[in-house]
């Protein structure tokens, strides 16, 4: 499995410019595997107690930074379209050796970072389902992913189609609940704009930013578009790049909904009650059981286990690309998956509580954002380097402004930590 290899050798961009739209179907498909990084057990932790904790408050920040994840996910895709490379082959090639290889280091943390709250998700919906060990169930989540990934070897289609059904899975879990439940529609206006009740909102604010603008994300979206569909033209290009703005902005549409309809379910059933540890997943599955029925907590276990298994697998495939392309590194596929699953198996056997693991796992998370942002950015307005699809002054300026407010909220958190 390699970042560069052509997926369906002699497909063009020309081969599906007459097509009509069911014609045009492969073109989609990237944004649906990067999308699920937005939806992975993280958000459920930090959405939930989001909710719970605050209400309506924090739905602004999520509304924000889906806007934000639909314009970073759209510059990385088309990096890979314009250049035929990845984010991290870029940085390599891009920058001097020290400050490429000191990206990798903070990237591979960022990994593990990943992988522990997506194997932790799911080792928790398999206990809540099963009964399942937590760290037995956490073993079972990363077979699970090495098996995704085994798709690969029968091209990118097979395994976006499984993501992408694991997607559905998640979005019918929590719209079959939202439907179900009362929302007061003057309380959810008021959560969109944006305000913050001390530095405990602040820093559910910025597990939010982490859960929801995934940096490794940043660098596999690159990945997906590279080499996916040859165009030689810049109209072919452009072309392509039209129907990614597409797909990003449907998968990114679809992962935002996702994440506002835990916040709206967590602050309508349980924000101002009695319902003891909401903001936790396990009190969540049995605050829905309570309040509503055992079928929506069937429902929330499902959604996390669909999330947990996906996101898994998409997390080590970013894992192959970011060593591939910084150091032009590959290692055996199960090793990989061993060293990444690691550091998940020690929190789960040593009984810390997951929850407060995912949440903080977040926060790391949104450390790295900058770091794989900022050369996004610089990379993608350099005409010699994208040619005729590169950004226009104004998008340079909003991924710079968003750049900016993230570096900032990061280190004024880091400020309240230390001080």
């Amino acid at each position: 499995m390699t970042a560069t290899k052509d997926p369906v050798p002699g497909a063009a961009a020309a081969d599906y410019r007459d097509r009509r739209w069911r014609g045009r179907l492969p073109l989609y498909g990237p944004a649906f595997v990067a999308a699920i990084a937005y939806v992975d057990p993280g958000n459920f932790a930090t959405n939930f107690s989001a909710g719970a904790q605050f209400g309506y408050l924090l739905l602004w920040v999520i509304v924000a930074a889906n806007v934000l994840a639909m314009l970073i996910q759209s510059l990385s895709a088309k990096l890979g379209l314009a250049t035929g490379r990845n984010l991290p082959e870029m940085c390599r090639e891009q920058f001097p050796r020290p400050v490429s290889r000191g990206m990798w280091v903070q990237a591979e943390l960022v990994a593990i970072a990943t992988d522990l709250a997506e194997v932790i998700g799911g080792a928790i919906a398999l206990n809540l389902l099963f009964g399942i060990p937590l760290f037995t169930g956490g073993v079972i989540t990363g077979v699970v992913a090495f098996l995704l990934l085994a798709l690969q070897g029968r091209g990118y289609r097979p395994f976006e189609l499984a993501i992408a059904g694991l997607f559905g899975v998640i979005l019918l879990g929590f719209l079959s609940t939202v439907v179900r439940i009362d929302i007061e529609p003057g309380d959810a206006a008021a959560g969109l704009v944006p305000n913050f009740q001390g530095t405990s909102s602040l820093l559910l604010a910025t597990g939010i930013l982490g859960a929801t603008v995934m940096p490794h994300v940043i660098y596999l979206h690159s990945a997906l578009t590279q080499g996916r569909i040859s165009a030689t033209t810049e109209q072919e290009k452009r072309f392509l790049y039209r129907h990614q703005q597409i797909d990003v902005f449907v998968g990114m549409g679809l992962a935002g909904l996702v994440n506002a309809s835990m916040l709206v379910i967590s602050a309508a059933l349980f924000f101002g009650t009695d319902i003891p540890d909401t903001d936790t997943l396990e009190g969540v599955h049995a605050g829905l059981g309570r309040v509503l029925d055992q079928p929506a907590a069937f429902m929330f276990a499902i959604a996390l286990l669909a999330s947990g298994f996906a996101s898994s697998g998409v997390g080590t495939y970013s894992g192959q690309v970011v060593m591939q392309g910084f150091i032009q590194r590959r290692i055996p596929l199960l090793v990989r998956r061993a060293c990444t699953l690691a550091p998940a198996l020690v929190v789960l056997g040593i009984g810390v509580d997951p929850t407060s693991a995912l949440v903080l796992s977040q926060v790391v998370l949104s450390f790295g954002i900058p770091f794989a942002l900022v050369p996004l950015v610089l990379l993608t307005r350099r005409r010699d380097i994208m040619a005729g699809l590169t950004n226009r002054p104004v998008t340079t300026f909003a991924a710079g402004v968003a750049a900016a407010m993230i570096i900032a909220l990061n280190g004024f958190l880091i400020g309240q930590t230390l001080f």
